[in-house]
């Protein structure tokens, strides 16, 4: 599996911060699971400044000296982590507003990065794995959209939870993918 996203995404000497931001995403989605009414606020600003700090290592990943081959994916996503996190952390009102929305554009992005890691990797072992992954995020994203439309916010509520928990797993999964070999 290792091989298979260092092709796609390279490595990092900073896959250590995406694993704590993993694990601060699943802590603060099961939080936001059991607090949901308090939560909403909370959970947008919180997620604006848990994606600075992702898009700043993004960033960094993209802009190292060892960036490897997919820098470009880095550092979109690491611009549009960082715009994103800067509107929801500027207003509480704004982002709650929006946050559906917002949630919905990134995970409908990281769903398309991974289908296009997947389609890459079409010719190696455990590819489909990134194209289950990538439709996941995506069905996310077209959810999230659905219920910023429809104004449910039980709904958002739920799905953000969700969203929290399994973006979690995955940041925490990738950044042992991006550890570099210790030979």
């Amino acid at each position: 599996m290792k091989a298979l996203f260092s092709k796609f995404m390279g490595e990092s000497r900073y896959w250590w911060v995406v694993l704590l931001a993993g694990i601060l995403m699943v802590i603060c989605g099961f939080a936001y699971w059991f607090w949901p009414v308090v939560g909403y606020a909370v959970a947008s600003q919180l997620f604006g400044w848990l994606l600075i700090v992702i898009g700043v290592v993004q960033l960094l990943q993209a802009s190292g000296p060892h960036a490897g081959r997919g820098w470009g994916w880095w550092l979109a996503g690491g611009i549009i982590d960082m715009f994103i996190g800067f509107m929801m952390v500027r207003s509480v009102v704004i982002s709650e507003a929006v946050f559906p929305y917002f949630l919905a554009f990134i995970f409908i992005f990281w769903g398309i990065s991974a289908l296009c890691a997947a389609v890459k990797q079409s010719g190696r072992r455990y590819w489909w794995l990134q194209l289950i992954n990538g439709m996941l995020l995506m069905l996310i994203g077209f959810f999230f959209i659905e219920a910023g439309w429809v104004q449910d916010m039980a709904m958002t509520s739920f799905l953000t939870s969700l969203a929290f928990i399994y973006w979690g797993f995955s940041l925490a999964m990738l950044s042992y993918d991006i550890k570099p070999d210790q030979r």
